[in-house]
């Protein structure tokens, strides 16, 4: 046993075992055991049967008498393996002496046996028809006759596959009785009517019915097929809406998260066309949110955002309402707490989206919000929610008050959690937008509350009242001092050297600050940042008193004095002795600024104002993107003047290969693009930001030289997770070459599928062949081999090798551009460990563009407002693109203009996988070296 499989893989590796032929034929054929009885016909099916000089080998006499023997014996399993041997025989001088047995074989008692005879049937007479001439008749005669299901599988995929109009006889005799059929017949019967309505489509009447019936099938597989063919034979309101309920029970009942994201992509697919049935399915498409994978319910409410309307928003909401309690009660499991605070912050931009969308629901959704402000599950939630706020206040005025009112609530609340840049999100909308003097006297009372008692002075100084406040001041005085390594803002490393207490170092490690501690906050951790906020909020709000028509001096003067005061503390406290750091000279020009405007030396319009103006001008630069991106969108589907307007009806019925059209432009384009080899319409940009199918010749690579005795070309098409080989093999020596075989080998995460076949090339002769590799990553991969053939005729068994041109496979395929927020943007940045720094090296000098020229050799998106570039002199732009294995790519340029107006700078890549980060970074290398020469 051991030594025939070691003689199995000698010959597969390419050694010669020919010579072993009689010895397998001797004593392992006629062995009793049938495992090693299979693996010596596995030897037989690899052997080389035929000698140089083309004729049968006299060994194979052997051979037939034996399968010949094995066709009639009394033992199934038997019968089968030699069936299923007759199925790889590819010689017409070693079957024809075998084709009575294998007929009579077909009328076995046994259902393996005929199972297994059909099949050898099907066979021989695709490749040697004249063999059995009568084949299509048999088969029918024994499908009449048939009860066991395999076998009548087997036989009507014969009929399909040579003698299509008995095939669809047979269809037609039982065609009520197609529901109650096996999956397989089923599956069969479906691919049957497809191929039908492609040659005829005047007939997609006739089976339209049994579509419909099929869709109520308990196998998913059926019911998937059913629907993807009712879609491709009609585009009926009804027929597309039977199709996408089935899509969505499908997404609703599959436990299996691959078979969600399918159906989630039809649905998708279907949205381009028929968004308007699929608008009554957006609640049963929202319950697929059940699912714990955050890629399928990301895609889930993506694809639901597109599809509410005014009639459907009311539910939309409440069912968002209700996931959102549901990451309330499961909270408290620290192992999912991180999902569970990435999906609560998705629900919460999802509600954000659909209430700028319809204005009429914004009530409900801000009161639902509201309680999120203090959320402590999440930081980034309640981030979100601020934004919202934010946002509602400056587009929607109607909303303010009751947006104020959720905000004083939260800072008044007990419960307030959350982290520094939420609370300066709150102070900000406070300031801004409290206008009533109601408004501004609460607001003002509670930022106070947050900073009281004033002045402000050391922790020291404040603990030192009682006996007790100083012995809990000797047990806070134990500190910890540690020198570490910080990460600036701008990406440079400094050393920070930290004094704190114990208990100061665990509530900093937590990373947020509640109420009571906003104080301490500023105290004892020197955020001077949160301080600063603070004293501009208490400022605005005075001045804005002050504005008010009937408002007693003395309160206004009151006021102004308090919030003088704090400023002046905090400026004279950051510049003490007892401040944990100094403050910075930033941070004390705006209190100097606060200060004056409050005396009236300084313009109240300078303060009250300036961020209100950018923050308008910031929410109408992205309502403009967004009005850009909708024309765009609207005009890829706009046709031209005196351009071509294709209607579904009036289509012809041939395209491209004499495939005829059944399912629309859609279909057409999908099958055009199958006979091309190339990208399907259907894939949208999943294959990356190029065309894969697109022929172009920088996608053809020369594997051989052209003084080769062989020589090769391939051309690389790229499509998804799929690098389709089609090479080229010309035979220019003299010499027929046998066993032409083209060896391949891949270098990083490419996986070849499948082994080329075998070529046989005369002289001048060429042929064609294609080999699918697997994608499974962004990293660099390199496909190298070699092809080597024998020399036919030649003494001795001449053969030759020649080795092949690596061919690199290009991360541009892969890559295509996204968007994301500024807050996820800075989010993953600090996230992400893997960096690649590349230094500018261009000949370039204008900045602008250098940024374009970079965005066009990444394929990325810029996330950051431009037009300043040119004037300012200096450049800082946030690159992002996302790649089709769902990786982020996040690229930072920072360039400047140097005194002899060259470009210096660096473009910094991060990614959360190496691979990724360097290929970026070599490409970015690559396009610079390439415009310096």
């Amino acid at each position: 046993m051991e030594a025939l499989k070691k003689l199995l893989m000698l010959h597969l590796n390419g050694e010669k075992m020919d010579g072993m032929l009689m010895s397998v034929i001797r004593y392992v054929l006629p062995h009793e055991d049938a495992h090693l009885r299979k693996l010596g016909l596995y030897f037989l099916e690899t052997v080389d049967k035929k000698g140089p000089d083309g004729s049968m080998l006299p060994e194979m006499i052997l051979v037939v008498n034996m399968i010949r023997n094995d066709l009639v014996h009394a033992n199934e399993y038997t019968r089968g393996c030699a069936l299923r041997f007759c199925c790889k025989l590819n010689d017409a001088e070693l079957l024809e002496p075998l084709v009575p047995s294998v007929r009579a074989n077909l009328e076995h008692r046994h259902s393996y046996v005929r199972r297994n005879a059909v099949l050898a049937v099907h066979f021989i007479f695709e490749q040697f028809e004249y063999l059995i001439p009568d084949a299509p008749e048999l088969i029918e005669e024994f499908l009449r006759a048939e009860s066991d299901l395999a076998c009548r599988r087997n036989a009507l995929a014969m009929l399909v596959a040579t003698d299509e109009p008995r095939a669809v006889n047979y269809l037609h005799e039982n065609i009520q009785q197609v529901p109650l059929w096996s999956e397989t017949l089923q599956l069969l019967a479906l691919e049957l009517i497809r191929q039908v309505c492609r040659t005829s489509p005047a007939e997609k009447g006739k089976y339209i019915q049994i579509v419909f019936a099929l869709l109520a099938s308990p196998s998913a597989a059926v019911v998937y097929q059913s629907a993807t063919t009712l879609i491709a034979l009609s585009a009926t309101p009804t027929a597309i809406r039977a199709s996408a309920q089935s899509y969505c029970s499908l997404l609703a009942s599959q436990s299996d998260n691959n078979i969600k994201l399918i159906m989630l992509d039809r649905l998708l697919e279907l949205k381009k066309s028929y968004a308007h049935v699929l608008q009554e399915l957006v609640m049963d498409v929202l319950r697929a949110l059940v699912s714990p994978n955050m890629e399928l319910r990301r895609k889930c409410l993506n694809l639901a955002m597109d599809l509410i309307t005014n009639r459907n928003v009311e539910e939309v909401v409440t069912a968002l309402k209700k996931e959102l309690q549901k990451t309330i009660q499961t909270g408290a499991d620290q192992s999912e707490s991180a999902t569970i605070g990435a999906y609560r912050q998705l629900l919460v931009k999802s509600l954000h989206t659909i209430a700028l969308k319809f204005k009429h629901v914004v009530g409900a959704v801000v009161g639902l919000l509201g309680d999120y402000v203090n959320d402590d599950q999440g930081v980034g939630t309640a981030a979100d929610v601020v934004v919202f706020f934010r946002e509602v206040c400056e587009l929607l005025p109607a909303m303010r008050s009751e947006v104020l009112v959720r905000l004083l609530q939260a800072l008044n609340g007990r419960a307030l959690v959350s982290s520094h840049a939420v609370i300066r999100g709150v102070l900000w909308i406070l300031a801004e937008y409290s206008a009533s003097p109601a408004e501004v006297r609460d607001s003002f009372t509670a930022i106070v509350k947050l900073i009281a008692p004033l002045p402000l002075r050391s922790a020291a100084v404040e603990q030192g009242a009682t006996e007790s406040e100083a012995a809990g001041q000797d047990t806070a005085a134990k500190t910890v001092t540690a020198k570490k390594p910080v990460v600036l803002a701008d990406g440079t490393y400094a050393s920070q050297i930290a004094t704190d207490s114990a208990a100061e170092l665990k509530a900093a490690s937590t990373k947020t600050v509640s109420k009571a501690s906003v104080r301490e906050a500023i105290l004892v951790d020197g955020d001077y940042f949160l301080g600063v906020a603070l004293c501009s909020a208490l400022c605005k709000l005075a001045l804005r008193l002050g504005f008010i028509d009937g408002a007693p001096a003395e309160l206004v003067n009151k006021v102004k004095a308090e919030a003088m005061l704090a400023s002046a503390s905090l400026a004279t406290f950051g510049r003490s002795a007892a401040a944990p750091a100094a403050i910075d000279e930033g941070s004390v020009t705006r209190l100097i600024g606060c200060i004056r405007a409050l005396n009236g030396d300084l313009k109240a319009d300078v303060v009250l104002a300036s961020s209100r103006e950018a923050f308008s001008s910031l929410m109408d630069e992205k309502r403009q993107k967004d009005q850009r991106l909708a024309r765009e969108k609207a005009e890829r589907n706009q046709v031209g003047v005196e351009e071509l307007v294709q209607f579904d009806l009036l289509r012809s019925r041939r395209v491209a290969g004499g495939v005829e059209d059944v399912g629309g432009s859609g279909a057409s384009d999908d099958m055009v693009a199958a006979l091309l080899g190339g990208d399907s319409a259907s894939a949208g940009s999943d294959g990356g930001a190029r065309r894969a199918g697109t022929f172009s010749l920088d996608r053809i690579v020369q594997l051989t030289g052209m003084s080769d005795p062989l020589y090769a070309e391939a051309q690389v098409i790229v499509r998804s997770f799929d690098v389709f080989l089609d090479v080229l093999v010309i035979n220019k020596s003299n010499d027929t070459l046998q066993a032409v075989t083209i060896e391949w080998a891949t270098m990083g995460d490419l996986k070849l599928c499948e082994r080329p076949p075998s070529l046989t090339l005369a002289p001048g002769a060429q042929k064609s062949v294609r080999t699918n590799i697997k994608v499974s990553s962004t990293d660099t991969g390199i496909i190298f081999g070699n092809i080597v053939y024998d020399i036919a005729g030649g003494a001795g068994g001449q053969s030759g090798c020649v080795i092949l041109n690596d061919i690199h496979i290009d991360i541009m395929d892969y890559v295509r551009p996204g968007e994301v927020s500024d807050t996820a943007f800075r989010s993953m940045w600090a996230e992400f460990e893997w960096e690649n720094k590349v230094a500018i090296n261009v000949a370039i000098t204008d900045l602008s563009a250098y940024l374009d020229y970079i965005l066009e050799s990444t394929n990325m998106r810029c996330l950051t407002l431009r037009g300043m570039e040119n004037e300012s002199g200096f450049l800082a732009a946030n690159l992002y693109a996302t790649s089709v294995f769902n990786e982020d790519a996040l690229v930072n340029v920072s360039a400047e203009k140097a005194k002899d107006g060259s470009l210096e700078g660096y473009v910094r890549i991060r990614s959360k996988t190496q691979g990724i980060a360097l290929s970026l970074g070599d490409k970015i290398t690559l396009k610079q070296a390439q415009y310096r020469a």
